[in-house]
């Protein structure tokens, strides 16, 4: 770790190895999406190698996820082959006082939520502007959506309040395609006030596979911070 890196990557760093820590051997790890957990990834190879952790394995939530699990050493099974997941580790790009989260920027939230909710224990890796008061506030809520269903669910969302957004993709023409082959539309809501009820009004409407609400499903949320130049680590 040099002393000329960006404080915020930094901070990422510490919240990836605080994460990595808590994850024990022989446990099935839950590999989340996203530049923080990337960190969290890199140090359980770091673990593995040194001998520190054994006999781990990984569920990934995205081909990001396994990519990067693959180029850390960490034995990679699937839904199939296990019965439980000990333990997730995953970002947010929202969180508000009852840890409930709004995922879903990489457009991997529909995997994360089914490797998650599995999980005995789910950490949530995030930095400090992450936090808000009430879901919706910041970051638009991710709804992945079947292809052909696209302009009915729009329609639906509207009717909710919500202003709906096909996302499209950066450097590539065309929609976001998710890794199981759908797209996302990301939904503006002045603010959200009972995640829980919207979650499930969501999931109703034909043509949803799955939106970002995550209600009730993280059981820490480690925080990182810089201050005064230096990376800490808190818990919500």
């Amino acid at each position: 770790m040099t002393a000329d890196m960006d404080p915020v990557k930094l901070m990422k760093q510490e919240v990836g190895r605080a994460a990595a820590a808590k994850v024990q051997s022989t446990s099935v790890v839950g590999l989340g999406t996203g530049s923080t957990t990337a960190f969290a990834i890199q140090f359980l190879g770091e673990r593995l190698k040194t001998g520190d952790l054994t006999d781990i394995k990984g569920v990934p939530t995205s081909f990001q996820a396994s990519v990067l699990a693959k180029q850390h050493g960490i034995p990679l099974t699937t839904l199939d082959e296990i019965d439980h997941i000990d333990i997730a580790i995953d970002g947010a790009d929202e969180v508000d006082p009852q840890q409930n989260l709004i995922k879903g920027g990489g457009a991997a939230h529909t995997r994360e939520k089914v490797v998650d909710s599995l999980a005995k224990q789910f950490i949530v890796v995030v930095d400090s502007s992450k936090l808000v008061d009430k879901l919706g506030t910041t970051f638009p809520l991710p709804v992945e959506v079947l292809p052909m269903a696209i302009a009915p669910v729009t329609q639906a969302l509207i009717k909710l309040g919500g202003t709906p957004e096909l996302r499209m993709g950066i450097k590539k023409d065309g929609p976001v395609i998710t890794d199981q082959g759908n797209m996302v539309l990301d939904v503006k809501f002045t603010a959200i006030d009972d995640p829980a009820a919207l979650e499930k009004i969501i999931n109703n409407i034909p043509g949803v596979l799955e939106n970002g609400l995550f209600v009730g499903v993280a059981t820490e949320v480690l925080i990182g911070e810089v201050k005064n130049g230096k990376a800490t680590v808190r818990t919500l």
